[in-house]
């Protein structure tokens, strides 16, 4: 299902913290938020997951506004995988947090049915935490949490999925592991990625925020071109898509840092020259 975020406008404490936000993503896209700390990240995501409700602008899942609908049909809509927060997990298991995911689905009485268990059951061997489903949850490690936090999301049946740093914390294989388990769902997602290099190889397509606004948008190699890399996140790279059709980022040795303070020694010579 699509996705549509227009002239998004959030303020916090009367501060501004995102101004006129708009992206897009087409049904089974993966589209990465990407920026710098503080750019407004999490914030957006807060916005397209109903948890904070924006000053102005629209966020549409399909053609409905989710701030205009109900809220257990918006759930029923979007999956929400954050940084491992799943609120009071003593003594669950992991089959117990997966069937979480199935709330939005219950009646009035709250009841599980053949569906739900077949959604829980198939959303625990797609995320490969079949050996896990007996384990209580708070013994597990950080990625076999993440692992199961995502079947959670995928229990849900969603028709979107909001992902904040789902792999941060986790070594190599398990970031790659789980970024090619988030590929295969085929489900619209947007996620925030710290890692740019993950981000290049996860996603079709990448926003850029910084300090709250959209300051590119597109293909990874027309986003992450060096001009933006350089302003926004301050680095020198470049970026190409090699034969094994991964975008790679190349970086510089020498941080932009460098250069700048070289620049700014230069400059002052120059002043006491004078």
């Amino acid at each position: 299902m699509k996705l549509t975020v227009d002239q998004l406008h959030i303020t916090l404490d009367h501060r501004p913290i995102l101004r006129d936000v708009s992206l897009e993503a087409r049904k089974g896209d993966i589209v990465g938020l990407v920026g710098p700390n503080g750019s407004g990240k999490s914030t957006l995501l807060r916005a397209v997951y109903r948890s904070l409700r924006p000053a102005e602008g629209v966020v549409r899942v399909g053609d409905d506004d989710v701030w205009a609908l109900p809220a257990r049909t918006a759930a029923r809509r979007t999956a929400a995988v954050l940084q491992d927060t799943t609120g009071n997990t003593t003594g669950l298991s992991v089959t117990e947090i997966v069937a979480l995911g199935r709330t939005p689905h219950h009646g009035l009485l709250g009841r599980d049915g053949a569906e739900d268990h077949q959604a829980v059951h198939d959303a625990i061997d797609r995320c490969g935490v079949r050996p896990l489903a007996d384990r209580d949850y708070t013994s597990l490690s950080g990625g076999e949490r993440q692992r199961v936090l995502l079947a959670r999301a995928l229990a849900q049946s969603p028709q979107l999925l909001v992902l904040d740093e789902l792999t941060n914390h986790l070594d190599i294989r398990a970031r790659f592991e789980l970024l090619d388990l988030i590929r295969s769902t085929g489900i619209t997602t947007l996620a925030v990625l710290h890692d740019l290099d993950l981000a290049a190889r996860l996603c079709d397509y990448l926003v850029v925020l910084h300090e709250g606004a959209v300051v590119a948008a597109g293909p990874v190699l027309e986003v992450l071109t060096p001009q933006v890399l350089s302003d926004v996140f301050g680095v020198r790279a470049d970026t190409d898509r090699h034969a094994d059709g991964v975008v790679r980022i190349t970086y510089a040795a020498q941080p932009l840092a460098l250069d700048v303070a070289a620049a700014d020694a230069v400059t002052t010579a120059e002043t006491v020259d004078r």
